[in-house]
């Protein structure tokens, strides 16, 4: 179950992290406005939040493990919002990152 709550964490992560980096990206380079911003800046600072609450205690591994959901996720979010094509590089290189992840935060210590 602590395996399946710190995935379902770095799901919600990416998601304020990567959504508010776009909204942020929306309300500059889109010139949509400072609600966008607004909206961006709450995100990111949930993304801080959401953070806090993997079961792990240390800081480092959380976000260095953090830093592959956040590169698969940006490609997902890509495609999803935007109709980004990601090529196999891409998705190898995604792949290459979760497996960090996996690695990082779950791997037997001793």
């Amino acid at each position: 179950m602590t395996v399946i709550r710190s995935l379902l964490l770095f799901v919600l992560a990416a998601l304020a992290e990567i959504g508010g980096a776009w909204l942020v990206w929306q309300g500059v380079r889109e010139q949509r406005g400072l609600l966008w911003i607004g909206g961006g800046v709450i995100a990111l600072g949930l993304y801080g939040l959401v953070a806090t609450f993997q079961p792990d205690a240390n800081f480092g591994r959380i976000l260095a493990a953090y830093g592959g959901v956040f590169v698969a996720g940006s490609l997902v979010w890509g495609m999803v919002v935007d109709g980004f094509r990601p090529d196999r590089w891409d998705v190898i290189g995604a792949l290459v990152c979760l497996a960090g992840v996996l690695v990082i935060m779950y791997a037997p210590r001793g």
